[in-house]
């Protein structure tokens, strides 16, 4: 193959140097962008109100941002409703989710394989508040005539919505994650003599844990930050889920709850600027980003520890 004129190489050499320095701006802006939004919530939540301390802030449990005799923000059953919410979209979303990235992955071929990742995709499409009106109106009169519950607003009635909001990204990651696995893997396990579930459970599996790990993070991360759907049915109820009349609650699915996220949604647009609601309200946007950031760091600790192994 000839090799290009003299006169052309150094616009190629231009081309590149322009495309390598237009990559890295890409790169390090995403990282100035995070800082900036860092920047911008700690300085709209500081200085801290003198009502507010680490320890009410976290542990006290009632939340009065507007009361004009006695105001208190406690965000305990905040945290504790995220928690249950969150919790219980997992257990829901996470067999379902890893179950089906493996059967798309493993399974299915063709046309069958092509028609259920559009549907997973359209499942991913649909905006927040549709399901949050789908919860609103379906999932609560069924809910109230299934369990004979009084509210079908409550813990379960958004940990489902959070579940198939969730197991589109879990699919899609975790579909990924398995087909990047070595075909040799496969083969290997077939010629000793294994099933195709004895070859899913004890080689697939396994060589594919980093990223279905980071497929059920993802999920979480959704949960936790999803704001609209958990607002409209959750029932908006500031309490402890897990705690009735002193005792462990079992039934906690069935309890009306808030979050963090439905918090800010809701209170934000009318607390004044500058205000100690105000400024409180940005102090649960750090909490949420702290949580966000356990939940990562825990990801990528246990990752590494896979690796070495």
């Amino acid at each position: 193959m000839p090799s290009p004129p003299p006169t052309r190489r150094p616009r190629l050499m231009l081309g590149e140097k322009l495309i390598e320095l237009l990559i890295r701006l890409c790169g390090f802006s995403a990282i100035l962008f995070v800082f900036a939004i860092f920047f911008f919530v700690f300085r709209e939540a500081l200085p801290v109100p003198d009502k507010v301390t680490f320890r009410g802030f976290l542990l006290n449990s009632e939340w009065y941002p507007t009361s004009l005799g006695n105001v208190r923000f406690g965000v305990g059953s905040l945290v504790l409703g995220t928690l249950a919410v969150t919790l219980t979209a997992m257990l829901i979303a996470v067999p379902f989710g890893l179950g089906a990235a493996v059967f798309v992955s493993e399974f299915c071929a063709g046309k069958l394989r092509e028609t259920l990742k559009v549907i997973i995709e359209l499942l991913a499409a649909i905006p927040s508040v549709v399901w949050g009106f789908i919860g609103l109106t379906v999932m609560n009169r069924f809910l109230i005539a299934t369990f004979g519950v009084p509210v079908g607003l409550n813990v379960l009635n958004a940990a489902l919505l959070l579940a198939l909001m969730s197991i589109p990204i879990m699919v899609s990651i975790g579909e990924d994650a398995l087909k990047a696995v070595p075909d040799s893997y496969r083969e290997a396990a077939i010629a000793l003599g294994a099933t195709r579930w004895q070859m899913i459970w004890r080689v697939l599996l396994p060589a594919g844990k980093n990223g279905l790990l980071a497929a059920v993070l993802l999920g979480v991360g959704r949960a936790i930050g999803e704001t609209m759907a958990v607002l409209m049915a959750t029932g908006h109820a500031i309490n402890n889920p897990f705690v009735k009349e002193g005792s462990f609650n079992p039934g906690f699915m069935f309890e009306s709850v808030r979050t963090l996220t439905a918090t800010i949604a809701a209170e934000l647009g009318e607390a004044s600027e500058h205000s100690e609601h105000y400024r409180v309200l940005f102090l649960v946007g750090i909490l949420l980003f702290t949580l966000t950031f356990i939940v990562n760091l825990t990801a990528d600790l246990v990752i590494r520890g896979l690796r070495r192994k």
